[in-house]
């Protein structure tokens, strides 16, 4: 089967499906075969539902057929990270937790034993109106939780530039998918960088939106004033018009904005001289590899070709987001995860105690065999904080550590229109490298973690491949443009607008 029709834009593949050029149901197959032929050595997708894929094709060629106007997406295949409830088929969150134990001693988790939730996230129910093809939930860090892709249930998922090395994490699946061409978008989540960072190492784009920007009715909580859901893709008009169908205010979602969407496809191809870009030196300091701080500002100078104005900005509180934020991320994520215990869905472990059933330790059983190390970790964490005689001293101190944070970039923002920055200190690291050091994995979402804990849009855009430090092949870097609240239209002109001349505008892994 001829699957090239997947490496054109969103945008080109529904217009083809809408002009009846070639079918929705074709282009299903195309992703199918993609997945079966590449994702046996990536890990991307934990499930694949190809008959529900083809069905709604078929639905979706029936309507063309009759005359009916099709979608924004019509017949485009979107990965979806597995942290998106879909009505009837397995969500895991790369849990263990999230899945009923096989038969036998061993317990062996299997995604496809996965809870089957019985509605849609908002997002999901979006992509379905607007035409789009669902083939399958894509690997994660479990429960959202790590840098690396590494926490899963369900084993890593693989860098397609080089597969001994970390797609990024949490959602790793999402962002390979894109990059190794099964899907031409997909949709992650973006606590503390989850999007962006693995769209950096794999050599996409990646958009975390503003804060209530995306309703996240459906989304299996992390941390729940942190989380954000936002598209990947290969290139950045495409992602604006994700943004565009699954942006917007939500009457399920108390967070969600009551904004405008704004016309993001539109702003693509907007002239962008005399944009102020800031560049904070604190994301030039000590710890950004050489090489990766090159490149991007490299890539900071095409944009000044382009007539964009470059300023220095200061954002002093920088330095405190990596420990504030694993404060107020960890603190949530021990009260959202109190749910799981083993009573209302997913894993049950029963526990005895003097020899008779028992509630506490079945809670202790279940949390103890679903909940893999880092997770537990966090949950300990998050629950110290929260203690008495704790709370003043770190959790309410870190937020008004994030306060400040925020204030930084409100003051930068008189300033400049939008910041220019890395998104990773390095390029795609290897597995297994940090996976026993957890200060060094969460150092990696060092450039990240401000704009999501001040609620800002923020969006990685490929700029350059360099070599990694410790051989092997080029690998890809990320430009990060971050954004005032709700200025997504700003950030995408600005990224479609460098991508227009970036040197890696064509590159593509290479795959076998």
């Amino acid at each position: 089967m001829d699957t090239a029709i997947l490496d054109r834009s969103i945008p080109e593949i529904a217009a083809l499906v809408q002009r009846g050029e070639v079918s929705a149901e074709e282009v299903a197959r195309a992703a199918l075969a993609r997945i079966e032929q590449r994702d046996g050595a990536l890990n991307a997708f934990l499930t694949v539902q190809a008959e529900q894929a083809l069905e709604a094709a078929r639905a979706l060629d029936a309507r063309r057929a009759r005359g009916e106007a099709l979608g924004p997406l019509a017949g485009v295949p979107i990965g979806l990270k597995d942290a998106l409830c879909t009505e009837g088929a397995p969500t895991t969150a790369g849990s263990k937790i999230l899945t009923r134990a096989a038969a036998g001693a061993a317990r062996a988790p299997d995604p496809a034993r996965g809870y089957r939730p019985p509605y849609d996230a908002t997002v999901v129910a979006r992509l379905r109106a607007a035409g789009a093809i669902l083939p399958g939930k894509c690997n994660m860090d479990e429960l959202a939780m790590g840098s690396s892709n590494e926490n899963s249930a369900f084993g890593p998922v693989k860098n397609p530039w080089d597969r001994a090395r970390t797609p990024g994490g949490s959602s790793g699946g999402s962002a390979v998918a894109v990059a190794a061409g099964m899907t031409p978008g997909s949709l992650g989540s973006d606590t503390g960088g989850s999007i962006r960072q693995p769209a950096s190492l794999t050599g996409v784009v990646g958009l975390k939106p503003t804060y209530g920007r995306v309703s996240r009715y459906g989304l299996i909580a992390f941390a729940s004033s942190l989380d954000q859901i936002g598209p990947f893709a290969q290139d950045v008009k495409s992602a604006a018009r994700l943004l565009e169908v699954i942006a917007g205010r939500d009457p399920r979602d108390a967070t969600s904005l009551d904004a405008p969407v704004g016309a993001y496809e539109a702003a693509c191809g907007r002239d962008v001289a005399g944009l102020r870009i800031g560049v904070p030196e604190e994301y030039f300091a000590k710890g950004l590899d050489e090489q990766v701080g090159a490149k991007v500002r490299g890539a900071i100078d095409g944009l000044r070709g382009l007539g964009c104005e470059i300023r220095p900005v200061h954002l002093p509180h920088t330095r405190y987001a990596v420990a504030a934020y694993y404060i107020v991320a960890t603190a949530e994520a021990s009260s959202n995860l109190a749910r799981f215990d083993g009573v209302r869905f997913g894993l049950r472990v029963d526990g005895e105690r003097g020899g008779k059933a028992d509630l506490q330790a079945l809670y202790g059983a279940t949390r103890g065999e679903g909940f893999g190390r880092e997770v537990k970790r966090r949950i300990l964490l998050g629950t110290y904080v929260l203690s008495a005689g704790y709370y003043d001293a770190y959790y309410l101190r870190a937020q008004k550590v994030r306060t400040l944070i925020r204030r930084d970039f409100d003051e930068a923002f008189r300033e400049v229109d939008l910041i220019a920055a890395p998104v990773s200190p390095t390029v795609a690291f290897r597995l297994g490298e940090r996976v026993d050091d957890p200060l060094s994995m969460y150092l990696a979402d060092v450039y990240t973690l401000p704009a999501s804990m001040a609620g800002l849009p923020a969006i990685s855009v490929p700029c350059a491949t360099a070599p990694a430090p410790d051989g092997g092949p080029p690998l890809p870097v990320g430009l990060q443009l971050i954004g005032p609240a709700l200025e997504e239209a700003r950030l995408l002109r600005a990224a479609y607008a460098w991508e227009q001349i970036s040197p890696v505008r064509a590159l593509r892994a290479p795959l076998a």
